[in-house]
């Protein structure tokens, strides 16, 4: 059973296995209708980036979960992964900082990473 918290427990062991900078998950269900999840986090340069969406795509591919699509891969200043209810978000510094979604979204509920491993 693929359900949306093993999709996220997916997503966050795979971006803490290569080391991701500040994990944060905003549930963003009940003020937005493109996505209930924002999981956010930033690397320290272009190969660790592409590497952190490299494990998501393969942990999830193994669950039978594909991306709708991502974007940014090339460039890796920002790497934007779509699984329809949740939408990866792999920065470098300068772009978290930049766009600064959790201050956009400020409206959404951060969720503690420990409390997605007890609703499993």
């Amino acid at each position: 059973m693929n359900t949306i918290n093993t999709k996220l427990n997916t997503i966050i062991d795979a971006l803490a296995d290569k080391k991701a900078v500040e994990i944060q998950l905003i549930d963003i269900s009940e003020v937005s209708t493109i996505a209930d999840y924002f999981v956010i986090t930033n690397g320290v340069n272009s190969s660790q980036i592409q590497a952190l969406a490299d494990n998501v795509e393969e942990k999830l591919a193994m669950t039978g979960t594909h991306p709708r699509s991502v974007e940014g891969y090339n460039t890796a200043n920002w790497i934007l992964m779509d699984y329809n209810d949740i939408l990866v978000h792999i920065f470098d510094k300068e772009s978290r900082g930049f766009y600064d979604l959790e201050r956009m979204w400020r409206d959404g509920k951060t969720i503690d990473l420990k409390s997605i491993e007890t609703r499993k």
